[in-house]
């Protein structure tokens, strides 16, 4: 497994330029949708929930086609275990994860820290933290946080902001990274 970030950043690069040439065949719902052509017609997202314990390894889009049951797996997934809350997840955001852990070349399924959050959880971790947002896209199902142990935040955050689409936000103290299908935008350190 290669972890070098040379190495990274040549094959964002070579991935980028791919990309590039086959996002004007198919349009998608979100940009990052264009890293994840060529590789046969699917899509899939691989992740383990630090929360539950609980994982999830399914193809969620095939031939251009997104699969209704995979989306409400994924869904229930990211819910808001805390309440045991579910709400579909925006597709923009799944294509991000899955586009983003493309760039990154590795089999190692993302660790979710945080998916869906209901307005009752977000209400109260802001009143723990300071950088919870009060309008958070959390809320909407419209967000994930997510780390790899075989990637650093900087590298996960260099791969989402690749993909142009949405937020990204790098807490390299708490170690993930905060990837939504919001407005393009990056913050942290």
């Amino acid at each position: 497994m290669v972890t070098d970030e040379t190495t990274l950043i040549t094959r964002r690069a070579m991935m980028s330029a791919f990309a590039a040439a086959t996002v004007v065949a198919a349009p998608t719902f979100s940009n990052a949708a264009g890293f994840l052509r060529g590789a046969g017609d699917i899509r899939k997202v691989s992740m383990m929930s630090r929360r539950t314990g609980e994982r999830i390894s399914t193809i969620y889009w095939i031939d251009g086609e997104y699969i209704p049951e995979a989306i409400q797996e994924i869904s229930y997934f990211m819910r808001d275990w805390r309440r045991n809350e579910t709400k579909t997840i925006d597709r923009r955001t799944i294509d991000i994860m899955a586009a983003s852990h493309a760039i990154l070349n590795t089999d190692e399924p993302f660790t979710m820290l945080s998916g869906y959050r209901s307005a009752k959880t977000n209400a109260m971790l802001r009143r723990q933290s300071r950088s919870v947002a009060k309008n958070s896209l959390h809320i909407k199902g419209q967000a994930v946080d997510l780390r790899l142990g075989s990637r650093s935040v900087r590298q996960i955050s260099k791969a989402a902001a690749k993909c142009n689409a949405g937020g990204v936000g790098r807490y390299s103290r708490s170690n993930f990274v905060h990837m939504d299908c919001g407005p393009v935008r990056v913050w942290g350190r």
